[in-house]
């Protein structure tokens, strides 16, 4: 999606590029502005069509779990994303979705329980 930028920037330092917050859209108005006539070369003009689509009409909303207790409130067969949480508790997180069947989108469930398995067999031999 194109960024859209006041036309002069340069005659104002408070407006420059390097400024995203002072970096407002004003609609061009002036009666020679090459933008306002949406001519070629020229910057975009906001209109009608830039907007992002929106995705709050989806039947399976995203939700974010930090941990076990936030799998208890979702429904089944919803889909989840797991926050920056350590393997412990991913390892707890992941058990519980597989239980309540919901599907985890950022991880690779059967490859992260094969590792787990692996590392576990591995500790409890002696040495």
């Amino acid at each position: 999606m194109k960024k859209f930028l006041r036309r002069v920037t340069k005659r104002h330092l408070k407006l420059g590029r390097r400024r995203k917050k002072k970096q407002k859209w004003h609609r061009p108005r002036g009666r020679d502005n090459k933008m306002r006539e949406k001519r070629k070369g020229r910057p975009k003009t906001v209109s009608i069509g830039y907007k992002s689509p929106s995705h709050e009409g989806t039947a399976n909303k995203e939700i974010i779990v930090k941990n076990v207790s936030d799998l208890e409130n979702i429904g089944k067969n919803s889909v989840v994303f797991l926050a920056h949480v350590g393997k412990r508790k991913k390892t707890e997180i992941v058990r519980k979705a597989l239980e309540k069947n919901i599907s985890i989108k950022n991880l690779n469930v059967k490859n992260f329980l094969k590792g787990q398995k692996s590392g576990k067999e591995e500790k409890n031999e002696p040495a």
